[in-house]
């Protein structure tokens, strides 16, 4: 039987042998034709769709798992698949096909006085490494969007959904061998142990160019700290929604319920609403009695416990919390200027959304307010790649260095210059 000191030894020689296969097919990938990426994205559909059983029986296997561990609804929630989800996978990898290829599209060009022609151009990023929690679904997402921008891919799954993901990756490896293309451009890590995520934050001897993690905060903030290459990430999803006076109340009512209790379990749901103090009070009554009536419990200030009946005070802890769950917090702020300064204090510049039919209230909000994704009546469930146009997305990025917001097939791309001369020399 092997010690942990084996043990690691093992992992880190898996690891780096991944991440030695994963560079040898960035090559080859990074020069692929469109034609090439878009009959293996297709050939990953039509795999998973023949492959639809098998999938939905690995992923019962990790639902049951969860289940009989205690996990939370939310959390079973976004690790279960069903006819809808996999359709829903299988039409995500068709947009990504559909969409435009960025690998060599001139984002710039211009001419200089001595004659030299300038082109920026899209380039991949080169090998990329994913580390994901529940969502099987990633797996899909993660494999079409690196390949449709020429990347290679290590995915690095949680060990509650890696049945459901290996029967996913199946399907991807299967559709990149009848393009013709390598089947180590998308790898999943074979074991569960957690060592290999520290190996995959190393950079695999420099094999791995960006690392983009997509989970709950604790992995993300490891991710952060540990990560020796560039992280797209984001550490939370604290997403606001702020209903003004001027806001429609029949509009603000139906987004705001949304917002909060479409799917209480993504990062781009609803976690603190706020509400402008000049509001007509039947209107904010009618906002939180939504809220109630749809099954969400509502944590407020002082006000808003006062037009709730059953709403609990808020600590100064819940202004700070990502629910993920049928909770919000809420409260009254002195206008536009209050619900920037909140916003300004608490938010993880994710997505942020206004209620409001005032322009000049709109023009601040989207001028002051400075996340990832601001929204104007509009649900902040719509923080999502997919919803973007862009097919799908590996994340929401928060930071403010290169990607920024959804995540698709552009984001996954760098750039070179290519310069044309004629003879010129320099003087």
């Amino acid at each position: 039987m092997l010690d942990k000191t084996d043990s690691q030894a093992n992992i880190a020689e898996l690891m780096a042998e991944i991440g030695r296969r994963a560079k040898a097919a960035a090559r080859p990938l990074a020069i692929a034709g469109p034609e090439k990426k878009n009959a293996a994205l297709e050939a990953m559909a039509s795999a998973i769709d023949a492959g639809r059983q098998s999938i939905l029986e690995a992923n019962r296997t990790d639902v049951e798992a969860a289940v009989a561990g205690g996990m939370a609804t939310s959390f079973v929630d976004r690790l279960k698949l069903d006819d809808a989800r996999i359709d829903g996978i299988i039409g995500g990898i068709r947009a990504i096909a559909a969409l435009k290829d960025p690998v060599g599209d001139v984002i710039a060009a211009w001419d200089r006085p001595n004659g030299l022609k300038i082109e920026r151009v899209r380039t991949p990023l080169g090998v990329i490494g994913v580390i994901y929690e529940s969502r099987p679904n990633v797996t899909a997402d993660a494999g079409a969007l690196c390949l449709k921008s020429g990347n290679a891919v290590i995915l690095r799954g949680g060990s509650d959904s890696l049945y459901s993901s290996r029967a996913i990756h199946a399907c991807l490896v299967q559709g990149l061998e009848q393009a013709g293309l390598p089947a180590d451009a998308i790898q999943m890590v074979p074991v569960s142990d957690r060592a290999a995520v520290g190996e995959l934050l190393t950079g695999l001897g420099g094999t791995v160019d960006v690392i983009v993690p997509r989970g709950g905060k604790s992995l993300v903030a490891r991710v952060q700290s540990d990560a020796r290459v560039p992280v797209f990430a984001h550490l939370e999803g604290l997403c606001h929604i702020y209903v003004d006076a001027s806001a429609d109340p029949e509009m603000a009512r139906a987004i705001v319920v949304n917002a909060k209790m479409r799917r209480t379990g993504i990062c781009g749901s609803a976690e603190t609403l706020l509400i402008d103090r000049a509001l007509d009070r039947d209107v904010a009554a009618s906002l939180l009695a939504g809220l109630a009536e749809a099954g969400c419990e509502v944590r407020g200030d002082a006000d808003v416990c006062s037009l709730l009946p059953g709403a609990t005070p808020a600590s100064e802890e819940d202004w700070r919390t990502e629910y993920l769950d049928a909770i919000i917090s809420a409260r009254f702020v002195d206008g536009i200027e209050g619900a920037i300064d909140h916003i300004g204090i608490y938010s993880s510049s994710h997505t942020e959304a206004v209620i409001a039919e005032d322009p000049s209230v709109v023009d601040r909000f989207f001028t002051e307010v400075d996340s990832a994704i601001l929204l104007h009546n509009a649900s902040t469930q719509f923080a999502d790649g997919g919803e973007f146009g862009m097919g799908a997305e590996i994340g929401i990025a928060t930071g403010k260095m290169h990607a920024r917001g959804p995540v698709g097939v552009e984001q996954l791309t760098s750039f070179k210059y290519r310069v044309h001369g004629t003879g010129q020399i320099r003087p």
